[in-house]
């Protein structure tokens, strides 16, 4: 009698390549998928940056952001004033009291803020001020290490310098802290330290020492951050930024200093 493969236990060699070439096949496909798309947004990325450098250099206080205030415009009671966490910052909801003007700039730095100060505050007469401003001087120190010493120092004479501002022009002011940093993304790591941090907290002992007769210190991190001193996720919206709750935080906290 004639043996015959039991063709339960026998596996045709040819097709067991052909599922091996499949297998290899459609894991080179994913990665190729992977790396378009990681290309892509690299490339967003990449020209989101470029783009905005060149917009800095055609106007690099960002004295063009908001027009000049018209004379027949009753000066706003309150400006809120700085980077793009400023920018952010919504007026309390139900506030009825002063008008609310907000004259933040996403990405700017506070020798930008400081030289905007006289066109975007001291011209609309504020009673009140409210500064928000530092974290992305501080947010370049991994990329110019060397400079760790000087960025800090920097930040901090501006930042005083602003309150002083401020003050001479007839305003009081509410100083916040630099919020603390949420969660740093993977493709951030690379240009990334936890220098960073440290520099916030640097920075925040100066602002702390800036309270006064006509200025508050608002401390942003006693409401915003977690046991670990980084964003509470349910305010994070990213590495730098807040969700509309995290506002929602602040502005509960912050209202009896707004009051005249």
């Amino acid at each position: 009698m004639k043996w015959q493969p039991d063709s339960r236990t026998c596996i045709d060699p040819i097709s067991k390549m052909t599922r091996r070439n499949t297998i290899t096949l459609t894991i080179l496909s994913l990665i190729l998928a992977a790396s378009l798309t990681a290309n892509v947004l690299t490339f967003r990325k990449a020209r989101g940056y470029y783009l905005q450098l060149h917009a800095i250099r055609l106007d690099p206080l960002g004295l063009g952001a908001f027009p000049n205030a018209s004379p027949a415009m009753l000066p706003p009671a309150i400006v809120f004033f700085g980077d793009s966490r400023a920018r952010q910052w919504p007026a309390p909801d139900g506030w009825k009291g002063a008008t609310i003007v907000n004259r933040g700039i996403g990405n700017q730095t506070t020798a930008q803020v400081l030289g905007r100060f006289p066109q975007h505050v001291a011209s609309l007469k504020p009673g009140l001020v409210v500064l928000q401003v530092g974290v992305n001087d501080l947010k370049t120190i991994p990329l110019f290490p060397s400079e760790k010493e000087k960025i800090v120092r920097n930040c901090q004479a501006n930042i005083a310098r602003l309150v002083r501002d401020a003050v001479e022009s007839g305003s009081r002011v509410v100083v916040t802290t630099i919020m603390p940093l949420g969660k740093v993304p993977i493709e951030r790591r690379p240009f990334w330290s936890d220098d960073v941090a440290t520099a916030i907290k640097e920075v925040n002992a100066t602002i702390t020492a800036m309270g006064g007769e006509r200025v508050s210190v608002f401390d942003t991190g006693q409401i915003l951050a977690g046991p670990d001193g980084t964003v509470d996720p349910k305010y994070s919206r990213d590495l730098l930024h807040l969700q509309p709750e995290g506002y929602a935080a602040l502005n509960r906290a912050i209202a009896p200093l707004l009051a005249p």
